[in-house]
């Protein structure tokens, strides 16, 4: 049987685009690793853009991604990419973080509309709606999630040379079997995160002794 591809329905861009009025799609990567920083991406198209690869990008293989983010920053009317640092996730929890990363780029974004993977922005200037599972539905959130997967995956290629041993290139900071092995074995990074388990738990220990 032959695999149906999935594309995005896009339906608050027609609904939007028909009022001519612009979108901006946000979308994060990076919320569930133990190291590394949160990557949070933002999107406008002209109105009535079309590209049936720009899909989810957990759904998406490495190539493929990385060929559409060239196309993504190529074709879009404005993009913004922005990097929150092992710090700040660490201050004030991962949520807030993303959270007030996007309500930011919500704000620079020169779109009418805000559109976010099920992220609520009550702080955002402009007018938000959040849509579950909104990188499969809307082309604009699933170009942000692309922008942000892409980028957050090479910085990870990063630290994986200036930190070897963690595998950081393969699991790009998750809670991997070889990851947890290395934190029991190399200790903890200035990169991994402080306020997630199990790295806590080894903070802590350091701080006791």
């Amino acid at each position: 049987m032959k695999k149906v591809r999935k594309v995005c329905e896009n339906t608050f861009e027609k609904e939007a685009w028909a009022q001519g009025k612009y979108i901006c799609g946000l979308d994060e990567a990076g919320r569930g690793p133990l190291a590394g920083p949160l990557s949070v991406a933002a999107v406008v198209f002209p109105i009535g853009y079309v590209n049936e690869d720009i899909y989810d990008s957990k759904a998406l293989s490495e190539k493929k991604r990385e060929a559409l983010y060239s196309v993504i920053m190529k074709d879009a009317l404005w993009f913004e990419i922005m990097e929150v640092s092992r710090e700040d996730i660490d201050f004030c929890n991962i949520y807030r973080a993303d959270q007030t990363a996007m309500t930011r780029l919500s704000d620079n974004a020169p779109a009418d509309l805000i559109l976010t993977d099920a992220m609520k922005l009550p702080e955002s200037e402009k007018q938000v709606t959040d849509i579950i599972k909104g990188d499969q539905k809307s082309i604009s959130i699933a170009a942000a999630s692309i922008l942000a997967k892409v980028t957050r995956d090479h910085i990870m290629k990063a630290y994986d040379e200036m930190y070897p041993g963690y595998g950081f290139a393969r699991n790009k900071g998750y809670g991997t079997k070889e990851h947890l092995a290395a934190i029991d074995e190399l200790g903890i990074t200035p990169i991994h995160r402080r306020s997630f388990a199990p790295v806590s738990h080894v903070q802590l220990k350091l701080d006791l002794f």
